[in-house]
């Protein structure tokens, strides 16, 4: 291949459009991308955590205590961690056999058509990182509000967070692989902290408290009806894959990454659960209802109750720090699917140039896109049901595991296994009532549409 290096700090695309192997640093000296900062197994984990932790879980059992008792809630809870589970088996399969970045996205496009890759790539675009960054940066500021009454407006200290990781990430894969292994490091040590203080202040005896709205039978419709909100709290655990080729050893590592980061995730989810059912009634829990007028969370009930308003105003300092952690994943991972539709003429190819290692002009057009998003407000639905629209991408890309030789069994089982929940979930509990997410789909729809004849097109003419 004939490299063609263009401006300095950038590398220029190949004439297959794949990027150019050598990154030039700020004051023009060239550097090997073997020697910039892989992800390991460990590091690639701790992306996974990091895109997963959210407010998913600080509020759903919240919801559930009106109609589940405590153990069918925590039954549920189990469940959605071995539906993960099942997904990252079969998508451990799948990255082993396709060594490239992009997801979804790649996966798809490789192993069953251009057009449903293309799907999947705008998708993740819109629905997958832009939106929910820019729920989580209006929360960071409706939070900052209750800590700091006089703070800027949510709208605005959104925008300002939004820019920031984007500038960040955008600078190089070494000061974005630093910034996001301190931030998942501190996120791990607050939600850990908030579990031992849980498990350390409060009550460890069988709950008797019973729902208000439950029956007397067991409510195995309410377990799956809540596993679509299981599912979208447990979203984030395949965050490797879209990284993956910047990984040491990506065959072996990628998958290790999912595995270890979903078992991580799953004992906290399990254990915080646990300290809420055990010490919180379903009245308590209904404080979640108003969850977007008084940003009051389970973890902000239990710390009251166990610990006053001091450690109440403690976890609305931790709230933010998940969110900022989270952002900040989606920063590093989102444009890495972005830079792989480029390379393939499916967005313009300058967004697939690296500055030191990282798709710079992607990482600023997630960014642009999610302080629309802000700047709009209003998103929350959006993210909530369009989960649903990014679930099916999900189990399209676990079914991948069929089209791999070599898998094995146990990895096309749990593709398949995953493939059925995920129908049975959505039939069960879904709903597509927002309009903005209709929009959103149209986009979406009409954007592959085009991506696909302009792709067409090109490759006839080339």
């Amino acid at each position: 291949m004939v490299y063609e290096l263009t401006d300095v700090g950038r590398t220029s695309l190949g004439p297959e459009g794949h990027l150019d192997p050598r990154h030039r640093t700020a004051d023009g000296l060239t550097v090997s991308s073997s020697e910039l900062p892989r992800w390991t197994a460990w590091s690639g984990a701790g992306l996974c955590i990091a895109n997963t932790i959210g407010a998913g879980v600080l509020l759903s059992t919240g919801f559930m205590a009106q109609g589940m008792g405590p153990g069918p809630i925590l039954l549920a809870w189990l469940l959605g961690a071995v539906l993960a589970t099942l997904g990252a088996i079969a998508y451990g399969s799948v990255a082993a056999g396709v060594v490239e970045s992009g997801g979804e996205y790649r996966y798809l496009e490789k192993l069953i058509h251009p057009f449903v890759g293309h799907l999947a790539g705008w998708g993740s675009l819109v629905l997958g990182f832009s939106a929910p960054i820019a729920v989580d940066a209006l929360a960071i500021g409706a939070f900052l509000r209750t800590l700091v009454p006089g703070a800027p407006s949510p709208v605005v200290t959104g925008v300002a967070v939004v820019l920031i990781s984007t500038f960040l990430h955008g600078r190089g894969r070494s000061l974005s692989k630093s910034v996001q292994d301190r931030l998942v490091a501190i996120k791990l040590a607050l939600v850990v902290g908030l579990l031992m203080f849980g498990l350390w202040m409060g009550s460890w005896s069988w709950p008797t408290w019973a729902p208000p709205k439950g029956g007397a039978d067991f409510p195995t419709r309410a377990i799956f009806e809540n596993q679509f909100w299981i599912a979208f709290a447990f979203s984030g655990w395949n965050a490797a894959v879209y990284a993956a080729a910047e990984f040491r050893d990506p065959k072996r590592d990628v998958p290790k990454a999912m595995l270890i980061g979903l078992l991580v995730v799953s004992v906290i989810y399990f254990g915080l659960n646990w300290v809420f059912v055990a010490n919180l009634t379903p009245s308590d829990a209904a404080a979640v209802f108003t969850y977007e007028e008084t940003r009051v969370t389970l973890a902000h009930v239990l710390a009251s109750r166990l610990g006053g308003p001091i450690a109440s105003s403690a976890v609305s300092v931790l709230a933010i720090l998940v969110f900022v952690s989270a952002i900040s994943a989606m920063t590093v991972v989102g444009p890495r699917v972005y830079a792989e539709m480029a390379k393939d003429g499916v967005l313009p190819k300058a967004l697939g140039t690296a500055e030191r290692g990282s798709p710079t002009l992607a990482t600023w057009l997630q960014g642009g896109i999610a302080t629309l998003f802000v700047l709009t407000h209003g998103v929350l639905e959006v993210v909530t049901s369009a989960a649903a629209f990014l679930m099916v991408f999900a189990a399209l890309a676990a079914s991948c595991v069929f089209r791999i030789p070599g898998s094995s069994l146990g990895a096309k089982a749990a593709g398949a296994a995953y493939g059925v929940f995920v129908v049975v979930i959505l039939a069960v509990g879904l709903t597509w009532g927002s309009w903005k997410l209709w929009v959103s789909l149209g986009v979406i729809l009409g954007a592959s549409i085009v991506s696909q004849l302009v792709r067409a097109r090109t490759t006839q003419s080339g």
